[in-house]
């Protein structure tokens, strides 16, 4: 799946959005405008990509000590340049780790 694939799902409720990564579903409701949602889900994940999702999260809110944070523990570099960039950054590493796994699987 490319990121404009899934840009496109946006506009629907995917029947297999629960099979999605937390990460992944978290920037899903976040492109809805769910940001409370997208960040219930990432909170409390101890995964590294959760963690970046956590830090963009923080960042587009405007609470960037805390956005600092997350991005220390995601290992991920701070990002500076719009957030509409970073979203499609994220989108784009979390679906090629998807594609790989979907691709190995089948």
């Amino acid at each position: 799946m490319t990121t404009e694939e899934f840009q496109q799902l946006i506009e629907k409720q995917p029947s297999y959005l629960n099979t999605l990564p937390e990460a992944l579903r978290a920037m899903w409701y976040d492109k809805k405008g769910d940001w409370e949602q997208a960040h219930e889900i990432v909170q409390n994940a101890s995964d590294a990509d959760s963690a970046w999702v956590h830090a963009y999260l923080h960042r587009k809110e405007g609470d960037l000590s805390n956005a600092h944070f997350w991005y220390r523990r995601s290992g991920q570099p701070e990002f500076f340049k719009e957030l509409d960039q970073e979203w499609e950054q994220i989108v784009s590493w979390l679906l090629k780790k998807v594609n790989k796994t979907w691709t190995r699987q089948n």
